[in-house]
């Protein structure tokens, strides 16, 4: 049996053993992410969408590059964003079945946000690695924060991240389409798809 993560604060010495932290680690504990074809509306809306902008830019950031920005997508957004996964389909010489996916796949989620890094290969500080990190931080972050907004969310990748005609949407000169963290209201409980021991990712020095 899955065990439940709130479990896991009992008999921890965690720092947050007040009210308002044990709530957060809870939420924190909670999120899974969920799919785009479970998620309906409502989905955030523009106040949502900045609180989830100001958790990402909590991310470690050495010399505060924000190496990342987000672009929003929703209603006429997501039609464009289904034309460019049809466009993609075609240049793949997919069936029409499968460009029916495409668009659909497209369409699920009520905002589909991208996100688009820039990172500086030669800055004499901060090697690139450290600004991937905080990418990562930051997309960690924005669902986190959605989560704790009442909503869900996926990031998804993948080869369309890669098309050039996607990519050409999205980027300037010397940026990099990272993927989209589709988000909307789960349309059931959400459910963790296994339970991962902390001790696999612990060691000491």
């Amino acid at each position: 049996m899955p065990i439940d993560p709130l479990d896991r604060l009992a008999g921890v010495p965690l720092a947050a053993r007040t009210p308002d932290g044990v709530a957060a680690l809870g939420l924190l504990l909670t999120r899974y992410s969920v799919s785009a074809k479970h998620l309906r509306a409502p989905g955030p809306s523009d106040d949502d969408i900045a609180t989830m902008a100001l958790a990402a830019l909590r991310a470690p950031d050495r010399n505060k590059m924000v190496p990342f920005r987000f672009v929003v997508a929703r209603d006429a957004g997501l039609e464009r964003l289904a034309d460019l996964f049809v466009a993609y389909g075609r240049r793949r010489g997919k069936t029409a079945d499968a460009l029916a996916m495409e668009r659909t796949r497209a369409l699920q989620a009520p905002v589909v946000v991208a996100v688009v890094a820039r990172i500086a290969h030669d800055d004499p500080e901060v090697p690139a690695h450290e600004q991937w990190a905080c990418v990562g931080g930051a997309i960690g972050n924005a669902l986190l924060a959605l989560h704790f907004m009442g909503y869900a969310g996926k990031m998804v990748s993948g080869a369309r991240t890669a098309d050039p005609g996607i990519v050409a949407a999205y980027c300037r000169a010397g940026e990099t389409l990272v993927g989209w963290i589709a988000a909307g209201t789960p349309d059931g409980p959400t459910r963790p798809r296994g339970d991962i021991d902390p001790a696999r990712i612990l060691s000491e020095f």
